[in-house]
């Protein structure tokens, strides 16, 4: 894979991203003041590994100049759903928590 767009998704725009991209201005106790790394979540590809995401969120992001400190991922596997009487599955996804640099930021108007 040598798109960096093939690899990573889109950007995944939930309450608890929200909670963890805005984690660096928590003060409210001794150890979230010490989380001074911004983070972002983004959907990413189910075969891509942590050094491919990293290396294309850098080349997605290179004209602010950021750089990936750590990359988690975490599969979410299919969930059995019922429609209509019918039994399905929802498709499955992964997706990855990046960890920039501390002064870092991809400041996209959410």
């Amino acid at each position: 894979m040598n798109n960096p767009y093939g690899i990573v998704i889109s950007r995944r725009l939930t309450e608890k991203s929200r909670v963890l991209e805005h984690l660096q201005f928590a003060k409210s106790n001794p150890s979230l003041a010490r989380c001074q790394s911004p983070k972002a979540v983004f959907n990413v590809h189910q075969k891509a590994n942590k050094a491919e995401i990293a290396r294309a969120i850098e080349q997605i992001y290179a004209a602010k100049n950021v750089k990936v400190v750590a990359v988690n991922t975490i599969t979410i596997g299919p969930k059995s759903r019922r429609v209509r009487g019918f039994l399905g599955k929802t498709a499955g996804y992964k997706k990855a928590i990046v960890t920039f640099r501390p002064g870092d930021a991809i400041d996209e108007q959410v």
